[in-house]
Order: structure tokens, then C-alpha cells, then sequence
């Protein structure tokens, strides 16, 4: 097979040499990388990731190729992928598709033998980087910022009830209300195992539909974008935080802050990949998470006298986590899911089910 040369071509006004994986088509987006040695599957299928090209810093992909049991949702979202070697020949008893063949059945433009040290340089250096995969070399990016609309291209369109896992252990009747700003199906998978009924909502769901639907708690879930975009959805997130017990994931995390009069702002290249170190403040335990995000918690802009800072990271010092003094909320930016990545976090869920089920005890 004849290797054709593609570019990744950036704002910055670097250019860079590759190959093309599957069909030429050029594609454009904000350029970010991942360091997660595994998991690839992940998070090509993430929905925070829309609107992105990823790069892979881990050398190799592909070479336990794809499933049909660890998309994080129905299709990819990402906007391009940039890898160093591709595995052509991989090797798995659940394989279903070769990386090549994902690119292809989805139409994601994928470049590979491409220097991705040089690219994370370059991030790391320059903080907001625009590319674009082309294959001219002289067709520069012209899309300069993320869309303020990405979340409504993957969120849910009508509300999803989804139920428990019939072999559950035990006997909760817990229902939980996921806003969707982009969720992970891990997330889903997690409420069910433990038990919840689960009902998806659209992220402008207003606050009394999602009153209607009875829930025992709500989770706010990851998902893309600047969460100032969504800064006219503060009245309803707040009214739901002061009614029932809420976790925020990620861009929840955010929002939910920012419902309080919190700000974000932007981190000056992100944090994405399974191995970012969290100390719990209060316990000073340290936990390895999995995190995908561009934007944090402005720490001198959150009230102290509502919330307690519950996790910070070990590298930078940002806001990994926050817990109200009087309610029953909790937030964390880091993905307690844990796909990829490791199963610290798992606990979040745990805790946060256990105050379900105190709270149905206390009214019962």
C-alpha cells in the first residue's frame, strides 16, 4: 500500500509531516494531548473531546485494536487524530476493528508517524493551539477558538430512562437524573451496577421538568467546551443543587461552581490522561485519576463560607474538588468512571450513593 504524506499544519505556524490513516480528509480543530498509556478506545469515543484533534504521546496505537464494549458513546466526536505508529496487525480476543478501520467507518482523519514530542512541545510552550490535518501544506487553520455551541451537538436530544443492571445484589429503587453535557457511557454503567435507575436529560432540561421526574439525586456529567457557554444554565443548576443531593463530574464540577459565583478559567495546556495526582484535603490521602479537561475552578473566586476545597492536584495545585458545608453536594473534576484509567476515584460513586440511599432512609 503506497503511504501518502499528510500535514498537520498549526496556528502557531508550525508545520509538520505525516502519513494519512485511512482516507485523506482534512479536518481542523483545537489541538490537545493525552498521555494515557492505554485506552485509546476511550477516548476517541469520549464526547469531551468534540471539536478536538487529539494527539496520543504514548508511541503506539492500536495494537489491541477496538470492541464493542468500551465506547463511551455512540459514536467519536473528536475532530482528528494524530499518532506516531499505528498498529496494523492487532491482536485481541474482543477485537473488532483495526485502528484504520475505526478511522475509516467513522471518518476521522487520522495522521501518524508524526514527531507527537514535538507537538506536546509546542502545546506545552504555546498553551491554545489550533491545527489543521490537511493534504496541502500551504491550507493553514482558520478556526481560531472552540464553539460555543459543542455541547449542543452531544448532548442527548429527548430524555433517555435507562434501569438498572437486573443482576444487582441488592435492593436501592434509587433513581438518578444524568444531565448531559456529554456524558461517558462508564458513567451510566457505574449507576447501574450500583443499583440506580438512570434517566438522561438534554443539558437545557429546565429545572422543573427534571423536578418532575422524581429523582432520588442528579448528576451533573462531563462534557466539552468553555463552561462560560453555558453560563445562562446557572439558575437552573442552582435550583436543582439546593433540592436534591448532586455530583458534579468535570464540566458538572464547573458548572456547579460557577452556579454559585464561582469562575473558570483556562489552564494553560490542560489536563488529559490516567495518571494525574489528587490529594484528598482531608483525609491528605493521594489518589492517581484520569482527567480530561481545559478549564478549572478560579480558586479566589470560590466562597469559602458554602465550600470546602475537597481535592487538589498534586502537580499545579488547581481545584480538583469541592464539597458544600450544608448540603449535599459534591464535585470533582477529575472521572471518578475511570475509563481509561485507574480505579482510585471509584469511591466518589460510592460515597455518593451511600448518601442516596441516608437521605431515602432519613425520609422513608
Amino acid at each position: 500500500m503506497k503511504e501518502k504524506t499528510g500535514y498537520l499544519l498549526l496556528s502557531t505556524g508550525d508545520v509538520l509531516e505525516g502519513k494519512w490513516l485511512g482516507s485523506e480528509q482534512a479536518t481542523e480543530g483545537e489541538l490537545v494531548f493525552n498521555t494515557s498509556m492505554t485506552g485509546y478506545q476511550e477516548v476517541m469515543t469520549d464526547p469531551s473531546y468534540a471539536g478536538q484533534i487529539i494527539t496520543m504521546t504514548y508511541p503506539l496505537i492500536g495494537n489491541y485494536g477496538f470492541n464493542h464494549v468500551d465506547n463511551e458513546s455512540i459514536k467519536p466526536f473528536l475532530n482528528g487524530l494524530v499518532i506516531a505508529h499505528p498498529s496494523h496487525h492487532p491482536d485481541h480476543y474482543q477485537l473488532r476493528d483495526t485502528l484504520e478501520e475505526m478511522a475509516i467507518k467513522h471518518g476521522i482523519p487520522v495522521l501518524y508517524d508524526i514527531d507527537t514530542r514535538a507537538v506536546t512541545r509546542i502545546i506545552r510552550k504555546n498553551g491554545e493551539v489550533y491545527g489543521k490535518i490537511t493534504s496541502d501544506k500551504q491550507d493553514f487553520p482558520t478556526k481560531l477558538a472552540v464553539a460555543r455551541d459543542i455541547v449542543n451537538n452531544v448532548s442527548v436530544q429527548r430524555i433517555t430512562p435507562l434501569k438498572a443492571n437486573s443482576n444487582y445484589a441488592g435492593s436501592s429503587n434509587c433513581h438518578v437524573v444524568l444531565w448531559d453535557f456529554g456524558y461517558k457511557q462508564s458513567i451510566t454503567r457505574t449507576l447501574k451496577s450500583l443499583g440506580c435507575d438512570v434517566t438522561v436529560v438534554p443539558y437545557d432540561t429546565p429545572s422543573g421538568t427534571i423536578k418532575e421526574l422524581h429523582p432520588d439525586a442528579v448528576i451533573l456529567s462531563n462534557g466539552p467546551g468553555d463552561p462560560e457557554s453555558l453560563s445562562h444554565l446557572a439558575g437552573n443548576i442552582k435550583t436543582i443543587a439546593e433540592c436534591y443531593p448532586v455530583l458534579g463530574i468535570c464540566l458538572g464540577h464547573q458548572l456547579i461552581a460557577s452556579a454559585y459565583g464561582a469562575a473558570t478559567k483556562r489552564l494553560p495546556y490542560g489536563h488529559r490522561g490516567s495518571n494525574h495526582p489528587v490529594r484528598n484535603t482531608a483525609q491528605g490521602k493521594v489518589m492517581i485519576t484520569s482527567q480530561n479537561h481545559g478549564y478549572v475552578v478560579d480558586d479566589e473566586t470560590i466562597d469559602k463560607t458554602i465550600w470546602d476545597i475537597s481535592y487538589i492536584n498534586i502537580n499545579d495545585a488547581s481545584i480538583e474538588g469541592l464539597k458544600h458545608r450544608q448540603k449535599p453536594v459534591v464535585t470533582v473534576q477529575f472521572h471518578p468512571e475511570a475509563h481509561p484509567g485507574p480505579s482510585d476515584a471509584h469511591t466518589i460513586f460510592e460515597e455518593f450513593f451511600s448518601t442516596i440511599l441516608k437521605r431515602e432512609a432519613q425520609y422513608a
